[in-house]
Parts: structure tokens; sequence; C-alpha cells
């Protein structure tokens, strides 16, 4: 398990990246980067700052304008799993359907992936569920399972693009709390884009807090709070010191700024 925060060995690193769309609006300008083996890191900043740009383009659906996105290991086409803000779960499909997607894709029978599949209902706490219809979950449920969905290929990588930003309170800290015991169990990457302060201190070893117009790196914060982290945590001082801190580098970010946050991600 992934006890102790702190970088691996490098898996990818963004080496001076920018990106300009064909309107001419330059969504990263000169980010830099450096994602190692088991981190969990939050790219914390107001909209308009590219925080999913910089995801997609670590996804390979989408190339920078300049500078490069470099992989220190040679991995497989099956390295990256993508969870998005919202569930885009299949409406015609059941639940264990919608898990075994990515690989009935890659040719692999109902029969061979029900093994993997059974497990992550178990791991994201679906159990019992693997013949309900979209339409009959709640919210958290349905993210639950589209985090199943990412990782029933068990990548290396988890991109994660504000999953539970539309969920209520309590559901949303009960599933950082799942996610972060399935990401110590599991031992993959996270590279998690969120609006909160109080998310991504809780979720990482890392905070990458980012500018926007252009979206740049502006600091990166070091969480240095040991895992496994749960309740006793999210009441301490310390966990209410983080947040200060980091509350207070999100401010200096959008003062360089203070019209950012009007306008997409």
């Amino acid at each position: 398990m992934v006890d102790d925060p702190g970088s691996g060995a490098p898996l990818l690193s963004l080496r001076s990246v920018g990106k300009t769309f064909s309107n001419g609006v330059a969504a990263l300008d000169d980010v830099s980067l450096t994602i190692g083996e088991g981190d969990f890191i939050s790219l914390l900043g107001p909209s308009g700052c590219g925080k999913s740009t910089a995801l997609r383009l670590i996804a390979g659906l989408s190339s920078p304008t300049i500078g490069t996105v470099e992989w220190h290991k040679q991995l497989g086409s099956d390295c990256v799993g993508f969870v998005f803000q919202e569930p885009t779960l299949l409406p015609w499909a059941n639940v264990f359907d919608n898990i075994w997607l990515p690989l009935r894709l890659k040719g692999m029978s109902r029969r061979q992936a029900e093994p993997a599949i059974r497990d992550l209902l178990d791991r994201v706490r679906l159990s019992g569920f693997d013949k309900a219809m979209p339409r009959e979950l709640s919210g958290g449920m349905k993210m639950r399972v589209s985090i199943a969905r990412g990782l029933v290929t068990r990548p290396r990588l988890l991109l994660m693009d504000e999953p539970f930003a539309a969920l209520d309170e309590i559901t949303r800290f009960r599933l950082n709390t799942d996610l972060l015991e399935l990401w110590r169990e599991e031992r993959f990457t996270v590279v998690f884009v969120t609006h909160s302060v109080f998310e991504s201190v809780f979720l990482s070893n890392r905070v990458v807090v980012m500018a926007a117009r252009p979206g740049r790196v502006f600091r990166e914060l070091d969480v240095a709070a040991p895992y496994p982290r749960g309740e006793p945590f999210r009441t301490s001082p310390e966990y209410a010191a983080l947040c200060r801190e980091t509350s207070d580098v999100l401010g200096e970010a959008i003062h360089l700024n203070p019209g950012a946050g009007d306008d997409g991600h």
C-alpha cells in the first residue's frame, strides 16, 4: 500500500507546454510539471486556468501547440484511464455492461471480463447492483460506476476531471475516502482536477495551484500529511492549517487575474 506521500520514479513530464486554440485563446502557457509513479496530484485553480486542457493533453486527446508531454516509461495503450465530470454512462446498458465497455472494445468476452468486474463492483461498494440501469442509480452511485469503468483496464494513470463536483457534500466526502482507499490498494497514479481547496488537500500528496489567462502553474504545494486519511484528518488542526495555506496561495493566483473564473476551464 501507498502509506506515505511522495513521488516515485517519474512517470511523465509536461515540458514547457503551451496550448492555443484555433480561435486564438491561449489555454496554457509554459506549463512544466513532473508526475511521479504513485502520486496523487490535484490541479487546483479557477475556471479558465487550463486544468481540463492539461488533462486532455496528458490523455493524448489533444496535442500541445508548443512543448512536449514526455512519458518516461514505455506503457501500453491501456495505461491511462479517464473519469469525466459527468458519469457518461450508456443509458441502455446495465451497470455490469457499462463497466465492461472498455474491455469489450478490446475484444474481451463477458465471461473473461466478469472476475475483474465483480471485483471492482465490490471495491466501489456496488455489489448487487450489476443489473441496475443508470436511471435507477443515485448521482453518487453513477459516479462509482464511472470510476469502476475507468479502472477496469488496470491503468497506471487515472485522470479525473472534477468527478464529484455535482454531488452533495456528504456523498462527496464518502467518495473522496473510498477513492483514496482504491488508490492505496492499487498503486496507480492520479491527476485530479478540482475547484475545491478542501478536496485537493484531503486527497493529494501534491497540489498544483494554477493561474488563468493564460493557464500556468503558479505554485506547487506538498501535502505532507500521512496516509491513510479519514475523518480524524478531516477534522484535525493540521488539515485546517493546510487548507488555509492552500487557500492563501489560490487567492494569490486569482489576484493575478481578478476576472478569472468567468469561463470554461
